[in-house]
């Protein structure tokens, strides 16, 4: 596994080993050893979660404040997507920045998101499942959402039409 700091302190890509032939590949999406041994870290990961969506969907930004603020590793298993971090730790020498990349199938990619910070993803594919490990319980008490469009963040996403939100996200 190869870790990259990114522009936010703390965000890092981390792209796995791939081993192919002609029958496919095998990667190894989680193992507590190499990713600590990587990166320093050593998160304990208390909850899985999957999302299907289809072309155009918007989720986020999401994140949770303490006592159930959640660090995640997030990676697409099926489709492409846009994945966003948004920078809210006020102590942070990156506050208020955002950072964005393609987790995609193909580049199995991951992106470790540290506890403080908003994340949100738009669909570029048909069709895109993504899967996500949480340091933290999904609390609706501590759940809280930044707005997508917020214009003092001024994200670029990469969207051809308005995206579609759930209720929350609007």
């Amino acid at each position: 596994m190869q870790a990259t700091a990114t522009s936010l302190s703390g965000l890092l890509i981390l792209e796995p080993e791939i081993f192919e032939d002609h029958r496919g590949f095998v990667v190894e999406s989680w193992n507590r050893r190499v990713f600590e041994e990587t990166t320093g870290l050593s998160p304990e990961f208390v909850q899985d979660t999957v999302s299907g969506s289809r072309r155009g969907v918007l989720r986020g930004l999401h994140y949770q404040i303490p006592p159930d603020a959640q660090g995640k590793l997030v990676r697409t298993a099926r489709g492409s997507v846009f994945d966003v971090a948004v920078d809210l730790r006020r102590s942070s020498p990156t506050f208020g920045g955002w950072f964005g990349i393609e987790l995609s199938e193909a580049n199995h990619k991951q992106l470790w998101i540290p506890a403080g910070m908003a994340h949100g993803f738009a669909i570029t594919s048909d069709w895109a499942e993504v899967h996500y490990k949480s340091t933290a319980h999904y609390s609706r008490a501590s759940e809280r959402g930044l707005r997508w469009d917020d214009p003092e963040v001024g994200i670029e996403w990469p969207l051809d039409t308005p995206p579609l939100l759930s209720e929350k996200d609007t």
